[in-house]
């Protein structure tokens, strides 16, 4: 197993256990990753990988450990600061976008957490196919589409800290490809962000790091450069 210390990681989380009422779900998450980086949180469905990103988010009956973004500790943060103190902007797999509002609507309704989210039209030309739609009522919109919005919301916040759960799942092809570029962009443009994906091919040519999360711990980490030779274990941890 490689492993890369980072100097100065924006997020570091430290044996992080996570319950849901009685049902302890996190078992000492241990994470880190550095200012512009992406990671990985790979493993069967039931692992851990989401609870691990709702964590970070407070949005757990009770979480022990550490959680430290740019150095500030936030496992005793209420839920409410999180998210504006860290800079952090929470896509999750539901989506949560609001069905009787437009796609502008949508994406003028979150408040800021930073000086420097994107514009409205800065959004369109990332994602050009919300512009076709903008005047569209969420209830209208695709699968696709809904997704696209649902991170163009979260940018538009201000957020540099990106929480993104399952973005490519259940969608066609073209979507997916289209995320990737978006992703690729982000990144380029210095965002960090935790990434939960089901489909390697999407996220290995995209992750700096792959943590490999099983019964609620990491049991494995993976670089970028160590990925080719490590499919036989990749292809053993994900197989159903």
């Amino acid at each position: 197993m490689s492993t890369t210390t980072l100097i100065k990681p924006m997020l570091k989380i430290e044996n992080l256990h996570a319950w849901y009422g009685e049902s302890h779900v996190l078992h000492g998450v241990n994470l880190e990753l550095g200012e512009g980086q992406l990671i990985t949180l790979l493993g069967r469905n039931g692992a851990g990988r989401s609870t691990t990103l709702r964590s970070i988010m407070g949005m757990v009956d009770r979480r022990t450990g550490s959680i430290a973004i740019n150095g500030q500790e936030f496992i005793t943060k209420p839920a409410h600061r999180i998210s504006p103190d860290g800079r952090i902007g929470f896509c999750p797999e539901e989506r949560g976008i609001f069905a009787s509002l437009t796609v502008e609507e949508n994406l003028l309704l979150p408040p800021m957490v930073g000086a420097d989210g994107m514009s409205i039209e800065e959004l369109f030309d990332m994602f050009p196919n919300l512009a076709n739609v903008r005047k569209r009522m969420g209830t209208r919109l695709s699968g696709g589409e809904q997704q696209m919005l649902a991170i163009a919301r979260i940018l538009r916040t201000g957020a540099r800290l990106l929480l993104l759960d399952e973005i490519t799942e259940g969608l066609a092809p073209v979507i997916v490809k289209t995320l990737g570029r978006v992703i690729r962009d982000l990144k380029t443009r210095g965002y960090t962000i935790v990434l939960v994906e089901q489909n390697f091919r999407f996220a290995a040519p995209l992750a700096d790091r792959h943590y490999v999360i099983e019964h609620g711990e990491v049991i494995d980490t993976i670089e970028a450069a160590d990925v080719e030779a490590s499919m036989d274990r990749l292809n053993h941890y994900l197989s159903v």
